[in-house]
This record gives C-alpha cells, sequence and structure tokens, in this order.
C-alpha cells in the first residue's frame, strides 16, 4: 500500500520550481544568465544567481551553494528575492540529505512569502508547504504530510490559478487516501487530478503537467483494482500507455507495469501478470529501483501461488522476507508473512505454514489505522468548508459590536456544551474500544482453534487418501494373483479331471468338476469386484451397469440410469465413485434385505451425484455414529476424498434414500 511514497519523493525536483524550466541548449543558457549576473543590476543578478543555483542543484551543490549567497548578497535590499532564497536553499540542502536543515529553510520563505499576494509568490508559498510535507511524509508522518496539503498547499495554488501545481496536489493527497485504503476518496482526487492536469496549457510546465498525468493515471488504475473495480482499471491504463508512448519516461514505466501485473493478478491473467512484472523488474534494475523491484516481485507471487506453482512463489516470498527495503514497511511485512503462511500450508508444511500465520496474526493485532484515517477525514471536511467558513466569519465581523456581549454568551454554552458532549463521547469511545478488544481476544482465540481444527483435517483427509490408494493398490495386486494365479491353477485341475471323468466316466468324478467350475467362477467373480475390468476397459458408466447387473437375482431388482457421465473423469476419480456405488448396493442388499432398488448417476460439468433408494427395513439415522460396521465410514472417507456431500435419509420399516455429490475436476 506505499508504493507511491517513493514516487512522491522521487517528484520531489521535478515539482520544486515550475518557473524554472532548462531549455535544449543548457550551456547557452547558463551563458545568459552568467552574463546578468555580470553586468545586470542587483534585482535582476539576484534572480538570475537563485536560477543558476537550481540549475547546479543536482549536479554541483558547492557551486548551488554558490549562487545562493550571491544572490542574497546582490538582493539584500529586494524581500522577495530574499524569500525565495530560502526556497532554493531548502532545495539544497535536501540533496545534501540535511532534512533538519532543509526544513527550516523552507519555513524561511514560507514566512517571507507570506507579505506577497501576487500569483508567483502564491504559488512558491503553495510550493514551499509542498515540499515541506514531503520532508514530513519521508519521516512517515502521512498525517502530517495530508493536513499540510489540504490546509495550505491546495487553497494557495488555487489562489495563484496555478493549475499544473494543483493538479499535482491532487494527485498526492489522492496517494494519501489510496495508501490508507479510503479508495472512493482517493478516486476523486484522481479525477481531480487528470481533469486539472489535462486542462493545463501552460508552456511553462507542460513537460512536468504530462508526468504528472501519466503518474495520475497509473495510480488511479491501481486504485480501482484495490477498490474493487477492476472493470474501470483497463481503459486507465491503456489511457497511461497511450501518454507513455508519446511521452517515453524510464520511471514512470516501472509503476505502469506495477499497475499492469496489479490488474492481471486481479483479473486472473496470471500467465499475463508474469510479463508484466518480468518487464518491469527489468526496468526497474537498470534503473537501481530496489523497492520497486521488491513490489513488482510481490505481484508475481501472487501469479504463481495462484497458477499452483508453489515451489516458484514460496521461493520469490523467501528471496522477498529476507529484504530490508520489503520487510520494513508494515504493510508489505503482512503481506509476505501472509503469503508465507499460504504457500507453506499448499505445500502441506503445515507446522511452518501455522508459524507464518501466527505472526501474521500479531503483526496484524499491533497496527492501528483507524485513528490516521478519522484525522485525514476530519481534515477533508475542514478543507471542504473552508469557503463557507470564510464567509460565515465575514458575517460575524460586520456585526461584533453590536452582538459581541451575546456572541461571548453563546460561545461559552458552546464551550461548556462541547466539553460535556466530548466526555460523553470519550466515555462511549472508551466503553466501546475496551468491549472490541475483548471481542477482537476472543475472535484470535477462535480463528487460532480454526486454523488448528483445520489442519488436522487436512491431514486426516491426507491419511484417508493415502489408505484408500493402498487399499486400491491391494485390491489390484490380489485380484491379479487370483485371477492369473489361483485361477489358471483351478482351470488345470478342471481340464484334468474333466478329462479323467470321460474316462472313467464316474459320477462322483463329474460332481467335484462341477463344484470347481463353480468355484472358479466364484473366484473371477471375486477377482472383478475387487478391480473390474469393464472400468478399465469400458469406463466408468459401463462398470456401474454391469456391476447392477451383476447383482440382480430372483429376490433382487436392480434399475440402473445414467445421465451425462462424461468419459474424461480422471481413472482414481472413477475408481471411487465405483467402490462408492459397489458399497451403496452391497448394503442396500445384505444389510437392507431390499427387493427392488433404484440407482441414478449423472454428471453436470465437474460435478458428479449418486442417487440408491431402496424398500429395505430401513434404520435409525440418529444412531448411525454407532454402528460397528466399515461399510459406512468407507463411503464417508471416500466421499471426503473427492471434496463431496453425503445425506442418508431412512425410516425404520420404509427404506432408504442415499444422495452425494463429488468433485470431479482435473
Amino acid at each position: 500500500m506505499m508504493q507511491k511514497i517513493r514516487l512522491t519523493t522521487l517528484m520531489f525536483f521535478v515539482s520544486a520550481c515550475c518557473f524554472a524550466q532548462l531549455p535544449a541548449k543548457p550551456n547557452r543558457y547558463t551563458d545568459s544568465l552568467n552574463a546578468v549576473v555580470q553586468n545586470g543590476n542587483d534585482s535582476s543578478k539576484s534572480a538570475a544567481a537563485l536560477l543558476l543555483s537550481y540549475y547546479w542543484v543536482a549536479r554541483d551543490t558547492s557551486k548551488s551553494q554558490q549562487f545562493i549567497d550571491l544572490a542574497r548578497i546582490a538582493g539584500k535590499q529586494y524581500p522577495y528575492q530574499l524569500a525565495l532564497s530560502y526556497f532554493y536553499e531548502g532545495v539544497l540542502f535536501y540533496m545534501k540529505s540535511d532534512i533538519a536543515s532543509s526544513e527550516r529553510s523552507f519555513q524561511e520563505a514560507i514566512k517571507r512569502l507570506e507579505v506577497f499576494d501576487t500569483r508567483e509568490a502564491l504559488s512558491f508559498r503553495s510550493q514551499a508547504w509542498h515540499n515541506y510535507g514531503i520532508l514530513q511524509q519521508a519521516k512517515g508522518d502521512e498525517e502530517g504530510f495530508a493536513r499540510i496539503m489540504i490546509d495550505e498547499s491546495i487553497p494557495l495554488a488555487q489562489q495563484a490559478q496555478d493549475t499544473a501545481y494543483l493538479g499535482k496536489n491532487y494527485l498526492d493527497l489522492a496517494i494519501v487516501f489510496k495508501n490508507t485504503q479510503q479508495y472512493d476518496k482517493a478516486t476523486t482526487y484522481l479525477l481531480d487530478a487528470i481533469n486539472t492536469l489535462s486542462a493545463h496549457k501552460s508552456n511553462k510546465a507542460t513537460n512536468n503537467s504530462t508526468l504528472n498525468l501519466i503518474n495520475a493515471y497509473t495510480t488511479l488504475a491501481e486504485n480501482y483494482v484495490l477498490g474493487g473495480n477492476h472493470e474501470m482499471a483497463k481503459p486507465v491504463l491503456d489511457s497511461a500507455m497511450a501518454w507513455l508512448t508519446r511521452k517515453p519516461n524510464d520511471h514512470l514505466i516501472v509503476d505502469y507495469y506495477s499497475a499492469e501485473a496489479l490488474y492481471n493478478v486481479a483479473m486472473k491473467q496470471y500467465r499475463e501478470a508474469l510479463v508484466s512484472v518480468d518487464s518491469g523488474v527489468a526496468k526497474a534494475k537498470e534503473q537501481g529501483r530496489t523497492y520497486d523491484e521488491q513490489r513488482l516481485l510481490l505481484q508475481k507471487y501472487y501469479a504463481l501461488h495462484n497458477l499452483k506453482r508453489y515451489r516458484e512463489a514460496a521461493s520469490v516470498m523467501d528471496w522477498l522476507s529476507q529484504q530490508p527495503e520489503m520487510m520494513t514497511l508494515l504493510s508489505s511485512k503482512l503481506e509476505v508473512f501472509k503469503g508465507m503462511s499460504e504457500t507453506q500450508a499448499a505445500l502441506g508444511n503445515f507446522k511452518p505454514a501455522y508459524e507464518w500465520s501466527v505472526r501474521y496474526s500479531q503483526l496484524s493485532d499491533s497496527i492501528n489505522g483507524s485513528r490516521l484515517k478519522n484525522e485525514i477525514h476530519n481534515m477533508e471536511i475542514k478543507y471542504g468548508n473552508a469557503e463557507k467558513q470564510k464567509a460565515i466569519d465575514a458575517l460575524k465581523l460586520e456585526n461584533e459590536k453590536s452582538s459581541l456581549s451575546a456572541r461571548n454568551t453563546r460561545l461559552m454554552i458552546w464551550f461548556l456544551a462541547s466539553v460535556c458532549i466530548l466526555l460523553f463521547i470519550l466515555a462511549v469511545v472508551t466503553f466501546l474500544y475496551m468491549r472490541n478488544n475483548k471481542r477482537l481476544s476472543q475472535q484470535k482465540d477462535l480463528f487460532h482453534q480454526q486454523q488448528l481444527r483445520e489442519i488436522e483435517q487436512q491431514q486426516q483427509i491426507h491419511v484417508g487418501h493415502a489408505l484408500l490408494q493402498g487399499e486400491e493398490r491391494e485390491r489390484r495386486r490380489v485380484a491379479g494373483d487370483l485371477h492369473d494365479g489361483l485361477g489358471g491353477l483351478l482351470a488345470g485341475v478342471k481340464m484334468n479331471l474333466t478329462g479323467m471323468a470321460t474316462e472313467t466316466k464316474t459320477k462322483d468324478l463329474n460332481r467335484v468338476v462341477d463344484q470347481l467350475d463353480h468355484s472358479i467362477s466364484e473366484l473371477r467373480r471375486i477377482a472383478r469386484n475387487m478391480m473390474p475390468e469393464a472400468l478399465l476397459k469400458f469406463g466408468l458408466e459401463t462398470a456401474l451397469k454391469e456391476a447392477c447387473e451383476n447383482l440382480i437375482s430372483d429376490k433382487v431388482n436392480i434399475r440402473f440410469q445414467s445421465y451425462g457421465i462424461r468419459s474424461n473423469i480422471p481413472h482414481e476419480k472413477q475408481l471411487t465413485i465405483y467402490r462408492v456405488v459397489q458399497e451403496l448396493l452391497n448394503n442396500a442388499i445384505k444389510h437392507a434385505y431390499a427387493s427392488e432398488i433404484l440407482l441414478q448417476c449423472s454428471q453436470n460439468n465437474d460435478t458428479f451425484f449418486i442417487t440408491l433408494e431402496d424398500n429395505g427395513r430401513g434404520f435409525d439415522t440418529s444412531a448411525i455414529r454407532s454402528f460397528k460396521g466399515i461399510g459406512l465410514s468407507n463411503v464417508k472417507n471416500r466421499v471426503d476424498y473427492l471434496s463431496g456431500k453425503l445425506e442418508i435419509n431412512s425410516t425404520v420399516n420404509e427404506g432408504t434414500s442415499i444422495n452425494i455429490e463429488l468433485n470431479v475436476a482435473e
């Protein structure tokens, strides 16, 4: 959530002086300014020296300082030039990383510029307040930066009618609201910024306005995605790319790729997101922008995780967890902790997953963002009502002499009432805070218990899965041994006995041959039940039909109905479905003594439905847990294995109805 703060700081000097645009030929520009310094009057010397100071500030700070000193000497009798010298000195100290001196210089410039009411002076005051606010933001004071923007910088830019700088202020204020997850407010200010910057026609700041406009588009796209308005983000991204095509900028293209990756992840276009991340990371590395590279890799993690490439995702997140830039910001640290927990859980590493989850929960509980949101909201209300308050103040001043006594009385009453209301609100807030803390503690305990239960359930599912797979492998082995081994031996014995019976014509020997023939048939039936050949050769629907036909007898009639069963169900899941049906049929015949059975099997997309109804003796469903047999237990385990649902309706002496839904997605 903090990604745009660094961009605001890097744009410091772009917005530092909209009147000091450098020409295409800097040598001619500096030569002309130096000529003014040498031959002009004191006022023009001071102004030219300040422009030369700004020219050298990013190239040679010592030369920049010399020109500021020269400007003060030449302009000592010109208060406006002296005031501007402190503005440029604030920029110089910032370049020297002397934040305290930079703050003092900007404050001095603000104080000295207050006596001037020209549009240029008002614009410089707005910029001085803005840059002072950025220094507070760099120290982590988001609230202070927002207060300065609302109370000082934006009103001054409006008075100066400086549309380019007003748009920049709207953009920076919107970033504060986006950083505090107030996306609707951020959208309002971003649209104001785009409209203001798009309408700006001044040739002096066209380049800066274009860069700020591109920045506003990419920020608005991110804000739409984070606020859940995904469909609104795409046209905004297209607008940003259109401007970047006309005005290429290596710095802003990184922010574009970051917003594009965020959008692709939100739209579940994970492969496209990886392309955006790789493009952005390459540009960020070229510019040495370590944190921007890391926030792009965070989007790569989300894409890989959603593509179920968990090991690659874990590798990315493990690297991010070791980066000081990423782990310094609490919001980024929360995302890392949560990502590590989810990835480890997906890999089946439940102990480290639980440990990361605990760290995430503890850090999340320690962050309280409500105070900042409320104070910024109050400042916005104050700013929105500023014009109305001015009118009210003017009327009060006109009637002040005639109504002084009554007003003082009213003020005292309002003061006492406000104190009472404030004390009441404080008591209510304290009560609610204590109650919410208690609820939060209870919710944390419930959450931890739920996590432990979920981990235990996952382990049980894995164990059940392994048991079912082992059971099927053993069935397959035993069926093969019975059919190919013992079945072949019995068939050979039958042939020999048949030959002997033919030669000796002994009735007893013929009876033995018949019994042996029956035993071979029974052996083959058992082998087919353990590993049905029809399922392997012809698929699930044919195997289920054959299973029903094999159980039909004079005492039992089975009707089988199938609808839309697909042949592309994974073989392992086909086998599980076959075992569930086999177990249900056996229970209906052997335990319920049913004479009429209806079996319906159907499929809708990735959901497989089984319905079995019989006219057996039924049972009390409330006593299912006390049953000692393993039949229903096997059915329940297989249903859980396929993430399904099992519903049993039965009445004693009235039959049983069983409904099952299974997930058969590949």
